[in-house]
């Protein structure tokens, strides 16, 4: 499906440098790096309209003790209750909302922020982590692992009483989800998703199958009745570390360049993408220069398939001849 010519993609921009849903200091850089290496102009060229909302910024909570295994739970209550207020003015301003991070907690807000603005909307899931487990389920505490939890309607009866997370709506149904990438699942978590049905694909599963195929079924299962807008939560840790090293928790045996970027351009085709998350980048964790460009212009790559960025060239319609 391709875009009528002249028809622009809108591209709102949103920066969350926020780290407090797990315990390693960089991850608040990510939004800032992934700009300084060019993403507003590039996106631009290839034809998107683009504003940049800026960043958002986060006050400190200066007593933030853990409720049961939950960690920072007010601070990050209350970073995600600003980005679903602003994810939802980006939304009724018309744009396809991008989301950069920060940890993936941040998926809490961006989420619902989204569902807020007025339509039901399915989630495909790209990650090495399910990111599923609830504050009860937790081994760390870390709510990175737990946002997924928030918003899920099967799972409203399943999460204690919390500071600052009064305002989360449930707002996803567990059939409207998709997981891809799948390699680092903690017990609990395989539990709940067999539990609730949701539909996976764990790296075997892609090797068996190839990365075309599961996005065939990705659109299938998630269009089986009604084609709804979609949200993509991308974790920068699907990709292998040989490609993204510079995050939080990596895992061995992740996604290739190609596959990771063929998800991205997938879903555009699509048309029915309506919020991008980019998350996990962290320049801290990279051990050279290298490995810190590497990860943050994968994340670039990722956000500039979402919007059309053709892998082969540009399409012969774009091409004008020019005058002798």
């Amino acid at each position: 499906m391709r875009r009528a010519l002249g028809q622009l993609r809108s591209v709102g921009i949103i920066g969350a440098p926020f780290s407090g849903g797990q315990p390693k200091d960089g991850v608040q850089l990510g939004p800032d790096l992934i700009r300084a290496a060019g993403l507003v102009n590039r996106l631009k060229e290839q034809g998107c309209d683009v504003k940049d909302y800026g960043n958002l910024a986060f006050e400190s909570v200066s007593s933030d003790e853990p409720v049961g295994l939950a960690k920072r739970p007010r601070a990050v209550g209350r970073a995600n209750q600003q980005l679903a207020d602003a994810v939802r003015r980006i939304k009724h301003d018309g744009h396809t909302c991008v989301m950069l991070g920060g940890d993936h907690s941040l998926a809490i807000g961006s989420i619902h922020g989204h569902a807020a603005s007025g339509s039901e909307v399915s989630v495909v899931w790209v990650d090495a982590h399910a990111d599923i487990n609830t504050p009860l389920t937790t081994t760390t505490g870390n709510i990175h692992g737990q946002p997924m939890s928030y918003v899920i309607h099967e799972l409203h009866n399943k999460i204690p009483v919390i500071p600052n997370f009064s305002w989360i709506k449930p707002c996803i149904a567990a059939k409207d989800i998709v997981y891809i990438g799948l390699r680092d699942v903690d017990p609990g978590e395989h539990y709940i998703l067999k539990y609730l049905g949701i539909k996976t694909f764990s790296m075997s599963e892609l090797d068996r199958l190839g990365i075309a195929k599961v996005m065939e079924q990705t659109c299938d299962h998630i269009f089986t009745k009604v084609k709804k807008p979609i949200h993509l939560s991308y974790d920068i840790d699907a990709l292998d570390p040989s490609v993204a090293p510079a995050t939080g928790t990596p895992v061995v045996g992740g996604l290739t360049y190609r596959e990771g970027v063929y998800i991205t351009e997938h879903i555009c085709q699509t048309d029915l993408l309506s919020a991008v998350d980019i998350v996990e980048v962290n320049p801290k964790r990279g051990r050279t220069e290298d490995e810190v460009q590497s990860t943050v212009n994968a994340a670039v790559d990722l956000v500039l398939g979402c919007f059309g960025r053709v892998r082969e060239g540009s399409h012969p319609a774009d091409y004008k001849m020019p005058d002798p």
